[in-house]
């Protein structure tokens, strides 16, 4: 049953949408205007990728922009047409040698990449995850089923159906998770991408719980459902029906042993039982208490639309149980080791999943949230309730001095960042602006030839517009207009499909346009870049005639780029006594090279940008200038790059010169084709 406030906000977007004026002068944002105010001289990247986004809450607008820098950020190229994308945005000890990849929130990777025009980033991140042997199962995951989501908006079939053996072989190798007596996945707490939780304390006997903790989660479960129905899809994409019968079977077994065995009737929720036997816990008891990851079944639309299981949302929208002042608990606070602090970091409290708020989950909660508000037919959670949860999630990414820079994990009842040392700065560990899109703005892909729009708004949102979504080949432009005063093309929604305004049909509370035709979005391919170097050691070998800091050199060309100041990815001439300095690579042998790139690091102080750069190459003993035919652009720009062409030469080395006479300089990286 629809709740009288979700009825009553529907029915107005209808009557408004039918009230709209034929007159239309408004097709979508202006996205120079966007880019340059956000992204500034740094700007083409992102008029070239992402959709642009407006909208009346401003936080949520800024934290958008920021969010789609900070995956730029975290986009690594490893090779021609190659790319991943990382978690931390520097080396940790426990991610993936060399790419510095962790598989654990690859899903939110994909989800949030998938909205990116140029899909060379998605195909080698899924591609290397799949078949490249990427996801090493170091942490549970849901690959298979984000990687069918990527399809849903891309529209490549044969690029998906590639992945297809891939997948099911990871699937297969999650047989060593597998209880045959309970017919359930079960994992430890850490590599279920969290620790310290109530099943992992609680099996220490309340002294630890950083590992530990085997249990039957509705966590690993909903993600190995999630796989083997994206599995089961794919393969009917291949033609090979039997293959799509048994995934398909497999989901639906798991289903039907999640809903009977993982719900908690007690607490009327999705809760662990335990694997582990020892005189602290006994083997398939439930845990005792609520967690965030309880919701993770509805980030699949796993469970049955349900008044028994629909009814776990209200814990999610009571303050005294999973929703804290300033976002959402991992666990309740009646939990006896709530917010117990087990580990500390150089005197600092580190990482917990017992009551600490963490975007990972939430992201995921959120995700499940608007599932259920689009499929499930209930009057618990409402437009209103989304929408406050994404609020507390948006200002979570603002610092407590009001810079915005998302962290590993935050204090849901004082509010502010707990975890934010030298590895967290900047952590893309969550997804966001698919919670914007798929949920705000309400574009819900589907596995037909239409697309469905139900906005999640309420009356405190008096206008957003989402502007060039790259839709199967198709730009879509959706938005709103409380009064008609904003947009100036009618009152309520309105939807534009390849610059043309459409009037869309209704189901319910949807919205619904037919796609028609599709085809697959554009991939761009690159040319290799024989300065790149992943594993800093060997050729191409760096050096410079200074080097303050010693692993520096290796960063101006390891495949990332970045301009945040707080975590350092550039070489630079700190130290240096003279006005002019130079950067070198020795590519190991000669290479046809007719382009260098330069990507500058400028902050306030020190690093400006350079006075002037000139080029040299050499193959034996004589180094030889070479001119420059044309800059791009034309004077050196900061925080973005800066091309170089030249005629091609044959070089063993390149060396490029640069003038500095008032501030030092630093390059985030150095590129040459």
């Amino acid at each position: 049953m629809k709740s009288p406030l979700r009825l009553l906000a529907v029915a107005f977007m209808i009557t408004v949408f039918a009230k709209c004026s034929e007159q239309n002068n408004f097709s979508g944002l202006d996205h120079s205007m966007f880019a340059k105010r956000y992204y500034g001289e740094d700007d083409q990247w992102y008029l070239n990728n992402i959709p642009f986004f407006e909208c009346s809450d401003k936080e949520m607008e800024q934290v958008y922009y920021y969010r789609w820098k900070l995956y730029k950020a975290h986009i690594r190229n490893t090779g021609p047409d190659k790319y991943v994308i990382t978690e931390f945005i520097n080396h940790v000890p426990w991610d993936r040698d060399p790419y510095c990849t962790i598989n654990a929130a690859s899903m939110h990777h994909i989800y949030e990449g998938r909205w990116l025009t140029d899909a060379c980033y998605m195909n080698g991140y899924i591609n290397y995850l799949c078949r490249e042997g990427g996801n090493n199962r170091r942490y549970s995951e849901s690959i298979a089923d984000a990687a069918y989501a990527y399809y849903l908006v891309n529209g490549d079939r044969n690029f998906i159906v590639a992945q297809l053996d891939s997948m099911k072989q990871t699937y297969d190798q999650w047989i060593d998770h597998w209880d045959s007596s309970k017919n359930l996945y079960y994992i430890p707490a850490m590599p279920d991408a969290t620790e310290y939780t109530i099943a992992s304390i609680d099996a220490s006997g309340g002294k630890d719980g950083f590992e530990g903790g085997e249990a039957f989660r509705p966590t690993i479960n909903s993600y190995m459902y999630g796989n083997a129905l994206a599995i089961s899809k794919i393969a009917a994409l291949s033609g090979d029906q039997a293959t799509s019968r048994e995934y398909l079977e497999r989901a639906q077994a798991l289903k039907a042993n999640v809903q009977q065995n993982l719900w908690n009737d007690s607490l009327q929720h999705f809760t662990d039982r335990f694997k582990v036997n020892n005189n602290y816990v006994k083997y398939w008891d439930f845990i005792r208490g609520r967690e965030l990851a309880g919701f993770a079944p509805w980030y699949f639309n796993l469970p049955d639309d349900s008044p028994q299981f629909n009814s776990a949302w209200k814990h999610l929208t009571d303050t005294s149980q999973l929703l804290g002042k300033f976002g959402f608990r991992t666990n309740e606070p009646t939990y006896e080791y709530y917010f117990k602090q087990f580990v500390y970091f150089e005197g600092k409290r580190g990482s917990q999943w017992n009551g600490p708020s963490w975007p990972y989950q939430s992201s995921q909660a959120l995700t499940a949230m608007a599932n259920l508000l689009n499929n499930y037919k209930q009057d618990i959670v409402t437009n209103s309730d989304y929408l406050h949860s994404l609020r507390l999630f948006t200002k979570q990414h603002y610092l407590p001095d009001g810079n915005i820079n998302l962290v590993e994990n935050y204090d849901p009842n004082i509010g502010g960042p707990i975890v934010y040392y030298y590895w967290s700065n900047h952590y893309l560990h969550s997804s966001y602006n698919n919670l914007i899109i798929s949920g705000l703005c309400g574009i819900r892909p589907t596995e037909g030839d239409s697309l469905y729009i139900n906005p999640l708004i309420d009356t405190t949102i008096k206008y957003f517009c989402i502007s060039g979504v790259n839709y199967r080949g198709h730009k879509l432009t959706v938005a709103y207009d409380e009064t008609g005063t904003k947009y100036h093309s009618g009152k309520g929604l309105m939807i534009y499909l390849d610059g043309k305004k459409v009037s869309p049909t209704t189901e319910g509370s949807k919205y619904k346009i037919s796609i028609g035709s599709f085809s697959a979005r554009y991939t761009s391919k690159s040319s290799e870049n024989f300065a790149l170097n992943i594993e800093g050691k060997g050729f191409p070998q760096p050096s410079s005639s200074v080097n303050a800091v010693p692993d520096s050199i290796f960063q101006a060309v390891d495949g990332r780029t970045w301009y945040f100041p707080e975590i350092r990815n550039r070489w630079s001439t700190l130290g240096s006594l003279s006005s002019s300095d130079w950067l070198a690579i020795d590519f190991g042998q000669p290479r046809v090279i007719s382009e260098v790139r330069i990507y500058p690091f400028v902050d306030s102080t020190p690093f400006g940008i350079p006075d002037d750069v000139s080029i040299d190459f050499k193959n034996d003993k004589e180094w030889v200038p070479i001119t420059i035919s044309q800059r791009i652009p034309e004077k050196i720009l900061a925080n973005t790059g800066n091309r170089l062409l030249f005629e091609k030469v044959n070089a063993r080395i390149i060396r490029i010169n640069f003038r500095h006479t008032s501030k030092q300089i630093a390059m985030s990286e150095v590129e040459c084709y």
